[in-house]
């Protein structure tokens, strides 16, 4: 008997509808020099086959890896697709990571092109001479470079490339899309996105927060971080606007796109919401009221945010959580119908948590020898993870066997899971605070510390301790005028946490340190505060 499962699913699919219904939805983007660009679904239909035939003439085969060093933008829009819709990998490179990192994932995916916005090329110019496999340098406008070796100009790319025609019928699960995870340890680890997980995180992600063609999403998480996780391809598919803030992530820069583009729907991580409503409570009178929620994601969103955008402003909070390895997007904390009839602080409760499961993955704890623990919102264990977007393995590196067991990824975040079937993490693995042989969640205490007013940003840590092997410390950057005292700190947290979770110390400093993608840098905090505790 024939089945009919044997279509492959490709993103080339869902965009050669979008462009068939919605030819005249509006991309908007922020370019390089701050001036705005307007194009449309169909116009850039146009210029992703004219660049796919670009590819083909640079003499990039199926299954050959582009990078992309860039910020979101039409351009880098333009080589989502043309690279999706053609079979080739779209290796998007994290601009903020090390030098010597950079090299390392550009010789690793081995990318033969290097596509770079101009006002980037200072930051790839100097490692050009080590990138071994790169052959062309692609600068993203109408002017090419001096700075770059072997350098061409993107619109004279395009300029004579004929547009390409019907899309081929690639293999579901080929490769189209490199991440590489900001590794805080060894070299960064690659994740390879395939058209079959692509498509179905769209699709389950569409089911589990609906977007359409009356929305206007904003992608403020990077396009060079786990595929601004996955708007671009959601909006496409589902016909909606999309605004691109390019280079200016300002509050301002944001707020003013919000407010000029009626802008619906916005994915950030929590460090640019937080200065997004610094900004609002100093500028009250700016009108966002378009924006209906967005998501946000990538480290614990404090519960005083998601108050205050609700209470404040009518904006509910979307904490999405996921990895590079999911794909990203993994779980996020919506409310059940029954929970919309609750008060706000029950609500908050659960919106505060990491969320519950996305349509189509499973999950489950276990604790240090494997066993699955109940989901009754006391047990604690590291959180393990499966289903169709969810990798198998690392690219090519050898590391793949710690973190994938029997279909299942290790998340390396230490949950709860409750009844209700919220995640709720209480740390990073490698982040718990081992207290004495108790554990202390370093990010229940950062999350407590920074609800208070006086509080721009803090983080915690575990540092070494000769009674208790690990007692945690606090650092703390206060807002703006404020004289709080770490006793004024101590004080605030007694009651709120058990007072053995009480940090031993509270410093306050200028800045927090952050990785690549925005993140609070603990090992570089713990590594300079070492012998803190010790004296």
């Amino acid at each position: 008997m024939h089945m009919q499962d044997d279509f492959p699913l490709l993103m080339s699919t869902l965009y050669d509808r979008a462009v068939w219904i919605h030819p005249d939805q509006e991309i908007v983007s922020v370019e390089s020099d701050k001036s705005i660009l307007r194009t449309s679904f169909g116009e850039t239909d146009a210029r992703v086959r004219k660049l796919a035939s670009a590819l083909d003439k640079l003499g990039i085969g199926t299954g050959e890896a582009v990078g992309t060093f860039a910020w979101n933008n039409q351009r880098h829009h333009e080589l989502y697709w043309a690279t999706a819709n053609t079979g080739r990998i779209c290796h998007t490179i994290n601009l903020r990571l090390f030098a010597d990192q950079m090299v390392y994932i550009i010789n690793h995916a081995g990318d033969r092109v290097m596509f770079v916005d101009p006002d980037l090329v200072p930051l790839l110019a100097p490692i050009a001479e080590k990138l071994e496999t790169v052959e062309t340098f692609v600068v993203l406008g109408s002017e090419s470079s001096d700075a770059l070796p072997n350098a061409v100009a993107y619109e004279d790319l395009l300029a004579d490339a004929p547009e390409h025609g019907k899309w081929p019928t690639l293999d579901e699960r080929s490769p189209m899309m490199l991440c590489y995870s900001s590794g805080t340890t060894g070299n960064p680890k690659g994740v390879a996105y395939t058209q079959r997980s692509t498509y179905i995180h769209t699709i389950s992600n569409l089911a589990n927060i609906p977007i359409g063609p009356t929305d206007n999403l904003l992608p403020v998480v990077p396009m060079f971080h786990a595929s601004a996780w996955g708007y671009p391809f959601m909006a496409v598919t589902k016909g909606a606007k999309l605004t691109y803030p390019g280079p200016d992530l300002t509050p301002q820069g944001l707020v003013t796109l919000f407010e000029n583009e009626k802008v619906t729907f916005s994915a950030g991580v929590p460090t640019v919401w937080l200065g997004i409503m610094q900004y609002l409570e100093a500028n009250p009178e700016i009108d966002i009221s378009s924006i209906e929620k967005f998501l946000c994601g990538g480290s614990a969103v404090p519960r005083s945010m998601i108050e205050w955008f609700w209470t404040e402003r009518g904006i509910r909070v979307v904490q999405g959580w996921g990895m590079t390895e999911t794909n990203p997007i993994a779980s996020t904390a919506t409310l059940t119908p029954e929970m919309e009839d609750w008060d706000l602080q029950r609500q908050l409760d659960f919106l505060e948590t990491a969320g519950v499961v996305v349509p189509g993955l499973e999950v489950k704890i276990v604790d240090e020898i494997g066993e699955e623990l109940p989901h009754d919102g006391e047990a604690f264990g590291e959180l393990l993870i499966r289903g169709p977007w969810i990798a198998a393995e690392y690219y090519k590196d050898s590391r793949s066997a710690e973190s994938f067991v029997d279909g299942w990824l290790r998340t390396g975040d230490v949950c709860k899971i409750t009844p209700e079937g919220f995640i709720r993490i209480t740390d990073r693995s490698k982040d718990v605070i081992k207290s004495g042989g108790e554990w202390i969640s370093s990010l229940d205490l950062e999350n407590t510390i920074m609800a208070h007013p006086d509080v721009a940003e803090a983080t915690v840590v575990g540092l070494k301790h000769e009674k208790w092997q690990e007692r945690p410390a606090a650092f703390v950057v206060l807002a703006e005028g404020s004289t709080l005292t770490e006793e004024d700190i101590r004080a605030y947290l007694k009651g709120k946490v058990a007072d053995w979770w009480l940090p031993d110390r509270v410093v306050f400093i200028e800045d927090i340190p952050k990785t690549g993608t925005g993140k609070f840098d603990k090992k570089v905090v713990r590594d300079e505060y070492a012998d803190l505790l010790m004296a």
